[in-house]
């Protein structure tokens, strides 16, 4: 019997920066990192680049890890943008990181209200094949079209599924 790889994808670093109180200083964010590191995390999300200062200087230099990969987590096009004239992703592909988590709603209620648009454009925005054709070194583009509305089987939902399976990118 063959057993499936489990991998761990840890997003303190971001998720847990949004705790109220929390407020993680450049070196916190390092020392976090690698500990991270030693515990054996597969992934360590390290943040969102461009979205605050600490971030920013987080992916300015990429944390020596002996495992884990460093991970940015980012958007994949604004709406009404063209990918290659998107400030938010070229700071995801200016980070120094070994793979990018690409964040896509696929909750028709975020898409009108969070991102004020309509599902087609945001479907457009998931549309890997504009990410795919993005130079970018790193070897692992991850992609997390569920955020924000997985726990809701809809349509939305696996529609952005099915735009983020045929690329490269994976789950």
């Amino acid at each position: 019997m063959s057993r499936e790889r489990l991998y761990l994808f840890d997003t303190t670093l971001r998720d847990g920066a949004q705790t109220n109180g929390v407020d993680f200083t450049l070196h916190d964010k390092r020392l976090i990192a690698s500990m991270l590191d030693e515990l054996g995390i597969d992934y360590i999300e390290g943040g969102y680049p461009g979205a605050n200062p600490t971030d920013t200087a987080f992916f300015a230099e990429k944390p020596k890890l002996e495992h884990a990969s460093f991970t940015a987590f980012g958007m994949t096009r604004r709406p009404g943008r063209s990918a290659s004239n998107d400030p938010g992703l070229a700071a995801l592909l200016e980070a120094r990181a070994d793979a990018i988590c690409f964040v896509a709603k696929s909750s028709a209620y975020q898409v009108r209200v969070a991102l004020e648009t309509t599902n087609e454009e945001n479907l457009a925005s998931t549309a890997t094949r504009k990410i795919q054709n993005l130079r970018w070194p790193a070897p692992r583009r991850l992609t997390n079209p569920a955020r924000a509305g997985w726990s809701c089987a809809t349509p939305m939902v696996a529609r952005c599924r099915t735009r983020s399976q045929p690329s490269s990118l994976r789950w």
